[in-house]
């Protein structure tokens, strides 16, 4: 990730200035971080996993968002844009905003090279602070591997790996089962 300038903003400067960028960036608490591309791996597994999601959140409890949409964390002072996030509905919008929700219950990070130990560090302390957040999804571009972070207590999250296509990740806070091989599926590894 590359920071664009030295000079601190405020979160109304980022706003605006986001308003009419060509590219998206990240807010980190008066830095502005211009986010990386995606590769074909990241963006197919994106859809696919937006596409599971809806397939089995259909109804009127959830609304299944992708990369165009904004998450403010308050506690952090820190907006972004999460691959994949499911947020309860009604869906609770920043104040004065129709493009930045608050309420995400489950997130997914389609890890890259660049961005690995970040989704895995910082920006995963700054979604704890969410209270309404429950379930965090790591997914491998690169390899078939998931991370499952689920929330146990306030301070307390269990984490599971998986690497066999033959398995399956259970989101215990949507209800939703998902088998790797469906996530993975046309999903060249070897590139």
């Amino acid at each position: 990730m590359v920071v664009t300038s030295t000079q601190t903003y405020t979160a109304a400067d980022y706003l605006e200035l986001e308003e009419t960028a060509s590219v998206r960036h990240e807010y980190r608490n008066g830095d502005i971080i211009e986010m990386p591309g995606g590769t074909v791996n990241h963006n197919k597994l994106t859809l696919r996993l937006i596409f599971l999601l809806m397939q089995n959140l259909q109804g009127d409890r959830y609304e299944v968002l992708g990369t165009d949409v904004r998450l403010w964390v308050g506690d952090r002072n820190f907006y972004t844009y999460p691959d994949v996030m499911v947020v309860s509905k009604p869906v609770a919008l920043q104040e004065n905003r129709q493009d930045t929700v608050t309420n995400p219950v489950f997130i997914a990070e389609v890890l890259s090279d660049s961005t690995r130990n970040y989704d895995r560090s910082e920006k995963f302390v700054a979604y704890r602070t969410i209270p309404s957040f429950n379930e965090y999804l790591l997914v491998d571009q690169s390899k078939l591997s998931v991370e499952h972070h689920l929330k146990q207590n306030s301070n307390q999250w269990l984490m599971t790996e998986y690497e066999d296509p033959e398995q399956s990740v259970i989101l215990e806070s949507l209800g939703v089962e998902l088998n790797l091989k469906n996530l993975y599926q046309n999903l060249d590894l070897n590139v």
